[in-house]
């Protein structure tokens, strides 16, 4: 299961229900996919196939969202 947290432009912020408990948030384009740590710091953990602009725009959106990432992460982990 991969709920999504929310769609901005081309991107879809997700996470996936059985992967690791260190909090982070998968970000997903039609060119690649990323993920972005969000503690202790927000910090690119992976990157197939997004432009250094994509990235810049979505670390951006998971800066501006990261309120909502967290919370909706602690909703569906229950922590």
């Amino acid at each position: 299961m991969s709920p999504t947290i929310f769609r901005e432009g081309a991107f879809r912020f997700f996470f996936f229900s059985r992967e690791e408990m260190r909090v982070h948030v998968h970000v997903a384009h039609t060119d690649g996919e990323a993920k972005f740590w969000l503690e202790p710091t927000i910090e690119l953990a992976l990157n197939q196939g997004l432009s250094q602009k994509q990235l810049n725009e979505a670390q951006a959106l998971v800066h501006t969202h990261h309120e909502e990432i967290v919370h909706a992460w602690r909703v569906h982990f229950g922590n």
